[in-house]
């Protein structure tokens, strides 16, 4: 056998198929033709290699050595010399005989594909596949040999755990898969997979239960997908901004997540998860409202223990949302509603402050937001420290000089601390922006108009939905054991149905199962 390795360079030129187009029977055709569409690229490796027992047949192995897994290729290689040795099967062999000899010896090897499209052989390559093809045949057989190299699966950096499981999500969707499918060994798991990216050709994965996922959701959510048209997907949160329901809304209308454990939860419940090649983090629909304020450590405590802690994140959540403007209100438009100890005291603290309280606010707010977002983009060594020393040295220099009063810093403290207790990053930056137009309001209006901005944002939660389903379910839409698991986390031998609505499957997910009855035997006396 004779390797002739990378041949046929001349002149090329770009050119786009954009109709089906059969491969040619003459492999130096069909060699040129791959070299042109991909530029002469100096990764592209053409193996071309002529048969020492039958003359005239030939073949060719080619990849694109920069996204193939080298030890991989060694083996096929093996494979491929073992499938040489056979020389009375190679003897007076023709073209199709050669390629099923071929195909059969390199079958299971790893995830293998046949074809004739032009179209298909080219997005094989691109995706790390190893082609084969014989000369006087016009039909390919491409091998899987992607390199799997990437981030190792680590504790999650976004959603921090006490006590849980500490994996999360990497970059590899292949890990990813297998992480749930580790977690939900069950054969009505359904695993749908579709390529977006008119160039990038992005790898898209839809996960659900099929038993207990509502068909009407999986069927909207895949014709979402399938309808996607844009050049490049570089995250899931591409496909949350395409696909979701009302685009124009700054709230999260799909629940992201870097947890395995929090997305195989959500199956379990009728949700379908959308992992995107290339992020760590997956989307689950529907989403709603209350999911925002939940952690996957609430069920890994005791249900008293965690019903008290999602009080207190709904606590947080309408301080830092109300407490700036409330404050702003009060102190410029409804003095009277102030105690009259506490209002000397923060007239006191305003003497000699030359900017009214929205300014105040408006400014000690700005500050903290600079050095929260300078802190999230500085090296992590020196990044909380720059956030810590910022705030107070900037914040104590700022009372000392009489440009703010001491109030206000308390004000945005306590403002800052209670956004930090919501578990959703992308919620929390809501909250943020609302804050600032419940700012302006109470500016202009007082404490009338924090109501209508409150009553404005009310009535817009109501009006959002999550794939169809109302996103303040099941609070604006009462259903029964619908609050089971929403601000009060339930026993979960208590909470037996799956979220109405979400789910297709209304048998009871746990039986009833209690170990103490009172038809025990006696228990044994201590010694």
């Amino acid at each position: 056998m004779k390797a002739f390795g990378n041949l046929f360079k001349k002149k090329t030129h770009i050119s786009n198929i954009s109709e089906s187009e059969n491969l040619s029977r003459n492999i130096n055709k069909n060699i040129e033709k791959i070299k042109n569409e991909l530029g002469n690229s100096s990764d592209l490796s053409i193996n071309l290699c002529k048969d020492n027992i039958n003359e005239n047949l030939c073949y060719v192995s080619i990849y694109i050595e920069n996204i193939v897994d080298k030890d991989t290729i060694n083996s096929l290689s093996s494979e491929i010399t073992n499938v040489l040795k056979a020389k009375d099967k190679l003897k007076d062999c023709t073209p199709e005989g050669y390629f099923n000899l071929f195909k059969n010896a390199l079958f299971g090897f790893r995830k293998s594909e046949e074809g004739t499209d032009f179209n298909v052989l080219i997005s094989n390559l691109l995706s790390g596949k190893t082609l084969f093809f014989i000369d006087g045949y016009n039909k390919f057989f491409s091998i899987d040999t992607f390199s799997v190299e990437g981030r190792a699966v680590s504790e999650p950096t976004s959603q921090n755990v006490i006590r849980g499981p500490k994996e999360c999500f990497v970059e590899n969707i292949n890990v990813n898969v297998s992480l749930l499918r580790n977690r939900i060994k069950n054969k009505s798991l359904r695993v749908e997979e579709l390529s977006k990216g008119n160039i990038t050709k992005t790898k898209i994965v839809i996960m659900y239960f099929d038993k207990i996922a509502k068909k009407a959701i999986v069927d909207e959510l895949r014709r979402r997908l399938n309808s996607i048209n844009i050049d490049g997907i570089f995250d899931s949160s591409y496909i949350e901004e395409l696909i979701k329901d009302d685009r124009y809304s700054i709230f999260p209308q799909f629940l992201s997540s870097e947890k395995p454990d929090s997305v195989a939860a959500a199956i379990l419940e009728g949700r379908v998860a959308i992992l995107v090649n290339g992020t760590a983090y997956v989307l689950t629909a529907p989403a709603l409202f209350t999911d925002f304020l939940q952690s996957s450590e609430d069920y890994y405590y005791p249900y008293l223990v965690a019903s008290a802690i999602r009080i207190i994140r709904y606590i947080a959540f309408f301080l830092t949302l109300i407490v700036p403007a409330g404050y702003i209100a009060l102190a410029t438009f409804h003095q009277e509603m102030i105690p009259t100890q506490l209002l000397i005291s923060i007239a006191a603290q305003r003497e000699g402050v030359p900017f009214p309280a929205f300014v105040e606010a408006l400014f000690m707010e700005g500050t903290f937001e600079i050095l929260r977002e300078a802190g999230v983009r500085m090296p992590k060594v020196i990044g909380p420290a720059i956030s810590i020393v910022g705030a107070l040295v900037l914040g104590q220099a700022a009372v000392d000089a009489g440009i703010i009063s001491a109030v206000i810093v308390i004000i945005v403290s306590i403002t800052a601390i209670s956004s930090f207790a919501i578990p959703n990053y992308t919620m929390s930056n809501c909250i943020r922006l609302m804050r600032l137009a419940l700012m302006i309001l109470s500016a202009i209006f007082g404490l009338y108009g924090v109501f209508m901005g409150l009553i404005v944002l009310i009535l817009h939660l109501c009006k959002l939905k999550s794939v169809g389903v109302p996103y303040m379910a099941p609070i604006a839409t009462a259903t029964k054991n619908g609050f089971k698991d929403t601000i009060l986390r339930y026993p979960i031998w208590d909470n037996k149905y799956r979220p109405i609505g979400i789910s297709n499957d209304k048998s009871p997910r746990v039986e009833e199962n209690n170990p103490v009855t009172t038809e025990q035997k006696e228990e044994p006396e201590f010694r």
